[in-house]
């Protein structure tokens, strides 16, 4: 979002300048998202093409505050600063938050997985499963606690992550992770809520499935206190 505004900016003819925190451009789309869903050839392209435009880029400097940024000059702002922040899940034992992990794993970090089970059913969770299988999981399942029918995901992104092997459980929502095992309490669809989509109801059996590596991707957030901090 912060490349294509200071692109659309630069090209019409306002000055626009980046301050990136990180040492490269992109944000969760480089340092997150698999290279095989986007490569980092793509977005050094968009980088080249914002900075023939004009825009000017300060790597390794973190957003200064807003006053901090009227006092240099500036006259408008804007913070693209990526939803960063976990979800929260509660669920007991070996639980990675999806960001987290999908970028470690994008920095070469590799550790042993054996059976992972990503918890959610949008578009972050079909990568993060796709992702477990390219990083050596011995088995990759998708938890939803309704059926595949209302998961948020594309259309698209479920058809990929089921031709690359990827289970999916429907109808349970996961308690814990403990001895191999992710035990998760089985539902059953009740009546619609605010989205339309059927709620799930608990019930009173349980079930089992091989698990040794838990990822939470149940919705990302903004950070709102780096936002506060900022003074916004």
């Amino acid at each position: 979002t912060g490349m294509a505004a200071a692109y659309f900016c630069a090209r019409a003819g306002i000055p626009a300048t980046i301050f990136e925190k990180e040492a490269a451009l992109g944000g969760i789309v480089r340092h997150v998202i698999p290279s095989f869903r986007i490569s980092d050839e793509a977005i050094e392209k968009d980088a080249a093409l914002l900075k023939t435009r004009g825009a000017e880029v300060r790597l390794n400097t973190p957003a200064p505050s807003v006053e901090e940024l009227k006092a240099q000059g500036y006259t408008h702002i804007l913070y693209a600063v990526g939803a960063w922040k976990a979800g929260s899940l509660s669920v007991s034992g070996n639980v990675k938050p999806v960001i987290s992990w999908m970028r470690e794993v994008k920095a070469g970090k590799t550790e042993k997985l054996g059976h992972v089970a990503v918890i959610g059913g949008g578009n972050t969770a079909m990568d993060a499963a796709r992702l477990a299988l390219r990083a050596g999981a011995e088995s990759s399942t998708l938890v939803y606690r309704r059926t595949r029918k209302y998961m948020p995901a594309d259309a698209e992104e479920l058809e990929l992550a089921m031709a690359d092997g990827v289970r999916f459980l429907e109808l349970v929502s996961p308690v814990e992770q403990k001895d191999g095992k992710l035990t998760c309490k089985k539902m059953r669809l009740g009546e619609p809520d605010a989205s339309g989509r059927r709620s799930p109801v608990e019930t009173e059996e349980t079930v089992e499935i091989p698990c040794d590596t838990v990822i939470s991707a149940v919705g990302e957030k903004v950070d709102a206190e780096f936002l506060t901090s900022c003074g916004i």
